[in-house]
């Protein structure tokens, strides 16, 4: 089953048991694929519909700390529903440990030694990891390993 065969038959499903934030999350994602698809006159992969989810779960992620400083209680738990929702259409997400391994290897690979690296590291670490990492923590630790190197 492909991943858009699979998301329609999630949203068939929360909507059978009613569960607005499911349902919202699901066409949400559906409408990014049809929005891209009929842009580009394409029709996406499994591949390309992960970059779609990854996305908007980085979309949440950024809003977090503006409803958190607001205070609004509500749309908090409402996001981190809309995230686990997204994060389970994800592949498997690498712990820090596995991350920061694949980093180091890859620095090694490249020779990296400086700061002054860190595009040539994130080129090479990004391909590796797609939508198994937030690239914001990826870029992290590629600078925490060569400020250190």
């Amino acid at each position: 089953m492909s991943l858009k065969e699979k998301l329609f038959a999630d949203l068939k499903t929360a909507m059978k048991e009613k569960d607005a934030v499911k349902k919202d999350t699901v066409q949400l994602i559906r409408s990014g694929i049809l929005q891209i698809e009929k842009d580009k006159k394409i029709e996406l992969d499994d591949d390309a519909i992960l970059d779609v989810i990854a996305k908007q779960l980085k979309q949440r992620r950024d809003s977090m700390p503006d409803y958190v400083k607001s205070g609004r209680t509500d749309l908090i738990e409402k996001l981190e529903q809309e995230i686990q929702i997204l994060l389970s259409y994800l592949p498997e997400q690498l712990s820090e440990t596995e991350l920061e391994e694949i980093i180091r290897d890859t620095i090694n690979e490249l020779g990296a030694s400086s700061i002054k690296d860190m595009g040539k590291v994130m080129g090479a670490v990004t391909p590796k990891v797609k939508g198994r990492a937030d690239n914001k923590m990826v870029g992290a630790i590629v600078k925490k390993m060569l400020a250190g190197a």
